[in-house]
This record gives C-alpha cells, sequence and structure tokens, in this order.
C-alpha cells in the first residue's frame, strides 16, 4: 500500500459570527483555499485529482446539494473530477483528511483534495413540512448549531443536552473547577496571540478578498475570533447555560465561518508532479461515547488509536486537540494522564481562541499541525476533536 503524503495544507482565517465572512457564500468560502492550494502548486494536474472530499456539518442552507462538488466546480477544477460531502459533525474536516488517506493507501485514488467548510453565521432558518394533509403545527429551527427535529425516542433515551450543557455534566462529574477553566481558555488566547505576533499562524492562512460596494476590496488575512481577556475578566462573565453553572463564553469555543483544504497524494502522485510530502497520515480512529458526555470523546478514540498504533501519548510532539469547551479539554487530559498545561497541547491556541467552524475545524487541526512540523523539529502529532451526539475521532500525523 502507498503512504498517504500530506504535500500542502491552507485555511481561510476564521470569521466570527457575522463578521468578516458572513457575506461570503458557503460554497464559495469552500472554493477559497481549494483554489488557492492548486495555485501554490502549478505543477499539479487538477484534471488528475481524484476526488474532492469536504466535510461540513451543517448542509442545510448554501452548504446543500453535496458542497464539495459545487466548491470544486467553483474552484474551476474540471467538471469530470468527482467530489463527496462527508458529515461527522464537529470531526467532519478531520473525517475528510482521513477518508483521503484511506482511499491513497487502498490505491482507490493517487491524489485527493481534503478539507472542510462551515458558515454558521450564515446558517438557515429550517421549517418542517406539515406530516399529514391540514396540519396546523409549525416546527421552525435556527440551524447554527445543536438539535432540530428531535426524535422523540431519542429524547426519552438519551436525552437532548445542549452542547454547554455536556460540558457542564463533565465538570460535574469529573470535579472540574471554574477558575481551572479560565485559566486554560486564557493559556489558549495567550498562545494564540503570540503565534499571531511572530508569524506562526500566518503560514497557514490564505487570504481571502472581500468584496465592497463603493471601495476596493477588504483583504481578509488574519483570524478575528481571538479576544484576549484577563483572568479577572473572564471570572465577571455570566453562566448562562445553567445556573450556578460554569461554562461561558469566555472558556468555551465560537461560532464561526471558515474553510480549508490539503492535498493528500499516493508516493507515485508526489514524484509524478514534483509535490513536496509534510506528512504521513499514520492513521485514524473514531468511537462513541453518551451523549450527554459527548466532550470525553476523544478520550476513547485516542486510547483506539494509540492501541492499534503500538504509540503512546509520550511518543507525541504536538497535541492538537480542539477546544470546543475549556471544561471539555481539561477532562480529556486529565483522563489521558496529561498536565493541564502540558505545553504540547495546541501550542498555537486552539478554537477557543481561534473558533470552531465545525465543518472546517478538523481539517484546520491537520494544516496547523502540518504547519508546525515544517517550521520545527517536531515528528508526531496527535489531532483529536469529540463529536456531537456523543462520539470522538483522532488521528496521528507524522513529519516526513
Amino acid at each position: 500500500m502507498s503512504e498517504a503524503l500530506i504535500c500542502d495544507a491552507v485555511r481561510t482565517p476564521i470569521g466570527k459570527f457575522g463578521g468578516s465572512l458572513s457575506g461570503i457564500r458557503t460554497d464559495d468560502l469552500a472554493a477559497i483555499p481549494i483554489r488557492a492550494i492548486l495555485n501554490r502548486n502549478p505543477q499539479l494536474d487538477p484534471a488528475r485529482i481524484d476526488e474532492v472530499v469536504l466535510g461540513c456539518a451543517n448542509q442545510a442552507g448554501e452548504d446543500n446539494r453535496n458542497v464539495a462538488r459545487m466548491a470544486l466546480l467553483l474552484a474551476e477544477i474540471p467538471f469530470a473530477v468527482p467530489g463527496v460531502t462527508v458529515n461527522r459533525l464537529c470531526a467532519s474536516g478531520l473525517e475528510a483528511v482521513a477518508s483521503a488517506g484511506r482511499r491513497i493507501r487502498n490505491g482507490e485514488a493517487e491524489m485527493v483534495i481534503a478539507g472542510g467548510v462551515e458558515s454558521m453565521s450564515r446558517s438557515p432558518m429550517v421549517l418542517a413540512k406539515a406530516t399529514s394533509a391540514f396540519d396546523r403545527n409549525a416546527e421552525i429551527y435556527d440551524t447554527t448549531i445543536g438539535w432540530r427535529f428531535v426524535n422523540p425516542k431519542m429524547k426519552n433515551r438519551f436525552g437532548v443536552d445542549s452542547m454547554p450543557e455536556t460540558a457542564e455534566n463533565l465538570v460535574d462529574q469529573y470535579s472540574i473547577s471554574r477558575e481551572d477553566q479560565d485559566a486554560f481558555a486564557r493559556w489558549s488566547q495567550e498562545k494564540a496571540s503570540q503565534a499571531q505576533e511572530d508569524g506562526s499562524l500566518a503560514r497557514e492562512l490564505t487570504s481571502v478578498s472581500i468584496p465592497q460596494r463603493k471601495t476596493e476590496p477588504i483583504i481578509f488575512d488574519q483570524d478575528e475570533h481571538p479576544r484576549l481577556s484577563s483572568l479577572e475578566q473572564l471570572a465577571k462573565l455570566k453562566t448562562p447555560f445553567r445556573e450556578n453553572g460554569t461554562i461561558t463564553a469566555g472558556n468555551a469555543s465560537g461560532v464561526n465561518d471558515g474553510s480549508a483544504a490539503l492535498i493528500v497524494a499516493s508516493e507515485n502522485a508526489v514524484k509524478e508532479f514534483g509535490l513536496n510530502p509534510l506528512a504521513r497520515v499514520v492513521g485514524a480512529a473514531s468511537a462513541g461515547v453518551e451523549p450527554r458526555v459527548m466532550g470525553i470523546g476523544p478520550v476513547s478514540s485516542t486510547e483506539k488509536l494509540l492501541e492499534r498504533l503500538n504509540l503512546q501519548l509520550d511518543d507525541f510532539d504536538i497535541l492538537e486537540l480542539n477546544e470546543a469547551f475549556a471544561a471539555q479539554v481539561l477532562a480529556c487530559t486529565r483522563q489521558l494522564k496529561l498536565e493541564d498545561n502540558d505545553p504540547r497541547i495546541n501550542p498555537l491556541g486552539g478554537a477557543i481562541a481561534l473558533g470552531h467552524p465545525l465543518g472546517m475545524s478538523g481539517a484546520r487541526l491537520a494544516t496547523t499541525a502540518v504547519h508546525q512540523f515544517k517550521n520545527s523539529d517536531s515528528s508526531l502529532a496527535l489531532c483529536s476533536m469529540c463529536v456531537g451526539v456523543g462520539q470522538g475521532m483522532s488521528m496521528v500525523l507524522e513529519s516526513v
């Protein structure tokens, strides 16, 4: 079997909710890093791409009807190249990279573009169809995040806790203090701020030109979600999700917009097109947990994957753990016997600082890890995420 090699990775800056990217259609947003990665690799023949695989969690608005197919056509890839959209909610982008890796290793493809997209700003309201004649009941839901059209059987058996409520459940189960959550959130912001200042994050970005009505386009070239706050400011934030709770806007990830794309190629394609391999997709695994404690999912998926690969956490230089909530990350790291401030955890900041565009975030983790390989002596990275409705997903990448 051929190795699955990541040869380039790029992402848009992450926009805040209603921010700089909110005026861009989701399918257009998905096309931006695809077009950028092709421009960065002009020796690559787009007609030889075997598949475009994109993760997307919502798919209820402009991301409907297979946004991967729409995006590749908008990016001017020949129409003969197929595209498929995958949905593992928060881990959709990571699932796309894993899917690309499997295709390469199994000999089903030589070159795949993988990635993810989410425009949470543009997620639509949806209205249910009538289920019977003369039905006068109307259900309307905001599709930005969370449950909709709930199956009563699901609610009775597992509950339908919101994402912040699942984090509060972990707080109760693992006795995680508000102070520790805020300290972790502050640490994430500090790392992201430093990475913006020293240019570490800029290496993985492609700028976005945003048209204006009467003036020149605005060039959006920096993540706009980071908001470095003091511990005193964080301590003053309200806990709206549970009485006497601990989850706040300051120790949780954001609601965001963004997209990412990676080239995953076989050894033959690397040689034929003169590509520069940066990382090897070593393996990936997913696991299920109770929906009410979905945030603990990375523990199960990581343990499953490390056992399969005969690896230990001590072997890793980088631990990219998606920060859905500070409480969720701390629950996972403590179960995995890591220190709260292990320097390998999200060295450039995590989703609390950078934001969490659902379908893009997994591809963002892989992109961030690959660029750290490129600019350091790191050799092994773990990317891991919790997933709504009770799952975890983990991937191991190795520098080449």
